[in-house]
């Protein structure tokens, strides 16, 4: 090549630090913020009109009188029901027990869950011993677990707790090791040639990956927590398990108070919405935002 074509051809570009900004820009796009607006006429309102219709369907069926009163009682009774335990000051007291239970609960299930799982999905002969047994105890109703327990236990918040774990733990596992099974090897090799291995791995690595498996695992193991504490606390009476949402239940029934039962159908289906929404919600909107799927999840 001779000296002139050497100056006529251009230098090669470097485009190295225009991709470099490009990847930063992708990484630094965030989703919109939502008009209030819109929040207001896509979450709030239908949840209300809901509830409207409801409320008017129950009280167009007690107007009809399609059944006695003593069977259907009107929204009316119900509400009685609700100021009445108010003014005696026992409504959140009620309430916090069941929810203490069922947090702590939880919160112990968790604990014993995901190294379980981690154990579970890891390990190959582990899971063949005990993956069968863990989907087997997943669909296996939480009540009968409560005869069981009782006895083993005795009638006192030990066996409330025991009821609780053998419901919520073998999902919380479960939830967790679909989340591992659907984590790219990929990830796994990147994470080993940086040194994440063993605990550091599953931390940094195999946890994170797995991540929305495992809430789900989470959410579904909160929902058996709570189911499983309802069914204890009917089916178990004892003057130191002190007054739950269970056992109200449980004691309007016996009183053959329609209007006290339907209040407590409410109240443990207020309770389990409630937590949906200020605990597992905001999590779930984080994981999307974090991995860019907020606004399709929007």
């Amino acid at each position: 090549m001779s000296r002139s074509d050497t100056l006529l051809t251009p230098p090669p570009v470097d485009d190295s630090a225009g991709v470099g900004a490009g990847l930063d820009a992708l990484e630094a796009v965030r989703a919109p913020r939502v008009p209030p607006g819109r929040v207001l006429r896509e979450k709030v309102l239908p949840p209300v009109l809901g509830a409207v219709l409801v409320l008017g369907a129950w009280q167009l069926a007690y107007s009809l009188r399609l059944t006695t009163p003593d069977k259907l009682p009107s929204p009316a009774a119900v509400w009685g029901a609700l100021t009445d335990l108010w003014y005696q000051g026992t409504l959140f007291s009620i309430i916090w027990t069941s929810v203490w239970r069922g947090l702590s609960g939880f919160l112990a299930a968790v604990a014993i869950g995901t190294p379980i799982g981690l154990l579970v999905a890891r390990v190959r002969p582990v899971r063949a011993a005990f993956g069968p047994v863990l989907s087997g105890l997943q669909s296996l109703p939480s009540v009968a677990w409560v005869p069981a327990a009782v006895i083993w236990l005795g009638i006192d918040d030990s066996a409330m707790y025991a009821v609780i774990l053998l419901g919520a733990v073998p999902s919380i596992a479960n939830g967790l090791i679909a989340g591992v099974d659907q984590v790219p090897p990929l990830f796994l090799r990147a994470g080993r040639t940086l040194g994440a291995t063993g605990l550091r791995g599953a931390r940094h690595v195999l946890l994170p990956a797995a991540l929305p498996g495992y809430l789900a695992g989470l959410k579904q193991g909160w929902a058996f927590s709570w189911r499983s504490l309802m069914a204890a606390e009917l089916i178990a009476s004892s003057p130191d398990l002190g007054l739950g949402l269970g056992r109200y239940l449980e004691n309007q029934r016996e009183f053959s108070d329609m209007a006290g039962v339907l209040l407590g159908i409410l109240l443990i289906f207020v309770v389990g919405v409630a937590v949906d929404l200020l605990v597992f919600a905001p999590v779930e909107r984080r994981v999307l935002r974090a991995r860019g799927l907020l606004v399709a999840a929007e």
